[in-house]
């Protein structure tokens, strides 16, 4: 298209028509300079960007990832993220394990090349750029990440455990099934958190997002995707996280006189996080308990496929009767 084609289409999907000349891009290699009100030519296809999308973590406000746009489809009007190619490499600590990670475009785009069609899971297309670099062109999810959805509530742990967590449960087991399918096509998530599951409120499902994270861990090729699937658990389970200064201020409101904490009762992959929901939430079932025990720092028995997970799980939810 010509600029003056694209502002036509500018103009169709935004009711404004752009006074000067649009900036165009072909190569997203440069993508700080990428910004609203520029255009992206990729796979045949136009897209108005209009900012970048963000990302908050460990209490901090939401940070633009620039390499991450916000664009219209000027051939449909539909929203899309366009996720341009940037690489990162750091290194995991688990306990004495150091495990190199590291972006991947391309993983991302096989997983969704691998995964098109099935709603547990992002979806959207991956073309190369003039430059030859893997653009990702998603579906735009209307929806909360389970984090924000678990932040919301305003109820005890006692009544949310009671009312809420076994419907979050359920979706949890769906969840770890959509894992353990993508490991078997011999791929990994790479990133399991809590802000990257989101409830799509047109399907009503939960999906997983963000596939662009790797990592080198030969003698345990599932161990990170799985030490995320525990801490999803966990965060459902405790109504969020609990760590110890939390516990120097104040106990639960469920929790039952005084509580004894030991090392065995912290995570591995987060050492400040507490495990061993049971001592302060004594109404936690058992079997459920020792799932997330399983990645306590000291346990002896680590899960080593997301199938032995579920297994566990399953048991847990035919204690609580689902």
């Amino acid at each position: 298209m010509n600029q003056e084609e694209i502002k036509d289409r500018v103009e169709r999907w935004t009711r404004r028509r752009p006074p000067g000349k649009i900036r165009v891009f072909e190569d997203t290699s440069a993508f700080m300079k990428i910004t609203a009100g520029d255009v992206l030519s990729l796979g045949g296809g136009h897209y108005l960007v209009y900012g970048e999308e963000t990302e908050g973590r460990f209490g901090l406000d939401e940070q633009p990832k620039f390499w991450v746009k916000r664009a219209i489809d000027l051939a449909t009007g539909k929203k899309k993220v366009v996720k341009l190619a940037f690489y990162e490499s750091f290194e995991l600590s688990l306990g004495e394990q150091k495990v190199r990670c590291y972006r991947s475009p391309k993983k991302e785009a096989r997983i969704l090349e691998k995964t098109a069609g099935d709603g547990r899971f992002m979806q959207g297309i991956s073309v190369a750029d003039a430059a030859g670099n893997p653009v990702r062109i998603l579906d735009r999810i209307l929806g909360k990440s389970l984090y924000a959805v678990i932040h919301a509530y305003e109820i005890s742990h006692r009544e949310y455990f009671a009312k809420t967590f076994p419907s979050l449960f359920a979706a949890c087991m769906d969840a770890v099934h959509a894992i353990a399918d993508l490991h078997a096509m011999g791929e990994i998530h790479g990133d399991i958190r809590n802000d990257h599951l989101l409830f799509d409120r047109e399907s009503r499902t939960w999906r997983w997002i963000d596939f662009d994270y790797a990592y080198e861990w030969t003698e345990r090729p599932f161990g990170v995707d799985l030490y995320g699937l525990g801490n999803v658990l966990l965060f459902i389970t405790g109504m969020g996280f609990h760590v110890l200064k939390d516990m120097a201020a104040c106990l639960p409101d469920e929790a039952e006189g005084s509580i004894c904490l030991e090392p065995s009762d912290f995570s591995l992959f987060f050492p400040h996080r507490i495990m061993n929901l049971k001592k302060l939430f004594p109404y936690v079932p058992e079997t459920l308990n020792r799932v997330l025990m399983r990645f306590c720092a000291e346990s002896g028995a680590f899960y080593e496929t997301a199938g032995e997970l579920l297994e566990d799980l399953e048991e847990a939810g035919k204690e609580m009767g689902q």
